[in-house]
């Protein structure tokens, strides 16, 4: 599953709003163990673009 919704965000990486959407449904279909993983990856890629939209949902995990 962790795969999939990297493939999933990469092609919808060009939209804010289409990134936000699909970031909120792979947090809610990853296991708690892919997340950490999951986490660091999308600070890899996609930090420069989104990092106010990555605070908002893993800033949120970690309370």
């Amino acid at each position: 599953m962790l795969e999939y919704v990297k493939t999933v965000l990469m092609k919808v990486s060009f939209d804010k709003r289409l990134f936000e959407k699909e970031l909120r449904k792979a947090l809610n279909l990853l296991l708690p163990a892919e997340i950490q993983e999951f986490k660091e990856w999308c600070y890899r890629k996609f930090s420069s673009n989104y990092e106010p939209v990555l605070n908002k949902y893993f800033v949120s995990l970690a309370g």
